[in-house]
């Protein structure tokens, strides 16, 4: 067994980069005008209807609908945690996945407050995002830093539809050192919703969670992991101000510019184990570096 081979087996689900429908070869020429065949990330519209209403129109490469739409309503505040789901169906054809409920849902007041966000794609918050904020108490689980490194060195070994193609972002779900699913998307609150939709439909709990992402650490991106219920929030990209604000609010352990032996801790440092020496961890091999943007 290979040691990539190795890294895939602790996931549960992994990028499947060779998928097909992800991507695709495109032919055009360099700058010095010679020819060249590159891959290039497919993004097809999905539309996720809520019993029989349609909530949004998303841009996504298309792999785990049923998750996405599950954890983009779910993050939205459209489906509580104690809503019951009877089923959810997707048409390949169509592009067009339905979440059903036992019960109808009060999310047409949420459509009324539909604001568009900072994020890539098409990443939508509503008005009253911060409902759900207010009182949340984070677990008071620790995070250990050689954790950290180990996750940063296995993640960006990973095979991935980034390394294939790129333009994409990644989201991965951690518990202590082991990575367990990674989602891609084109943008990155989509990656989070489908980690989302994952942990509902498995009955994952978030307490002992560790959330990894490449992208920037907004303020939606703090607000859907606190509501989440997830305590730590990793990136090798930076922060914006709001969402080091939000973190801080609300007890998150925000971690940013994890590149190598090298991060910063912004937030919630009181979770932090210092139990390796940063000079023992070796820098990150450029072939392995995955986009902080």
């Amino acid at each position: 067994m290979t040691k990539l081979d190795d890294i895939h087996q602790e996931y549960l689900i992994a990028p499947d980069p060779g998928r097909a429908g992800l991507s695709r070869r495109v032919v055009g020429h360099d700058e010095s005008g010679k020819p060249v065949e590159i891959a290039v990330v497919e993004e097809r519209p999905l539309t996720i209807y809520l019993n029989s209403r349609e909530i949004v129109t998303a841009m996504t490469i298309g792999d785990y609908p049923e998750y996405l739409a599950l954890g983009f309503l779910s993050n939205q505040g459209m489906l509580s945690a104690d809503e019951d789901v009877t089923a959810i169906d997707y048409d390949e054809e169509l592009q067009v996945v339905v979440v059903r409920t036992a019960t109808e849902t009060d999310h047409e007041a949420k459509l009324s407050r539909k604001t568009r966000t900072s994020g890539c794609a098409v990443g939508t918050v509503f008005g009253d995002m911060m409902e759900g904020l207010e009182g949340l108490v984070l677990p008071a689980a620790e995070l250990r830093t050689s954790w950290l490194y180990a996750l940063s060195h296995k993640i960006n070994r990973t095979p991935s539809l980034y390394l294939e193609a790129g333009a994409i972002h990644g989201t991965v779900l951690c518990q202590a050192d082991r990575p367990l699913v990674y989602m891609e998307d084109v943008g990155r609150h989509n990656a989070v919703d489908k980690i989302a939709g994952w942990m509902r439909a498995e009955g994952v709990s978030p307490e002992d969670k560790i959330l990894y992402t490449t992208g920037r650490l907004t303020s939606e991106m703090v607000i859907k992991t606190a509501l989440m219920g997830i305590p730590v929030l990793a990136s090798r990209s930076g922060f914006t101000a709001w969402g080091v604000e939000i973190a801080r609010e609300v007890g998150l352990t925000l971690i940013g510019r994890l590149k190598g032996r090298r991060f910063v801790c912004l937030s919630g440092e009181d979770r932090l184990v210092r139990d390796v020496d940063p000079g023992s961890v070796a820098e990150e091999d450029r072939r392995h570096g995955r986009k902080g943007g």
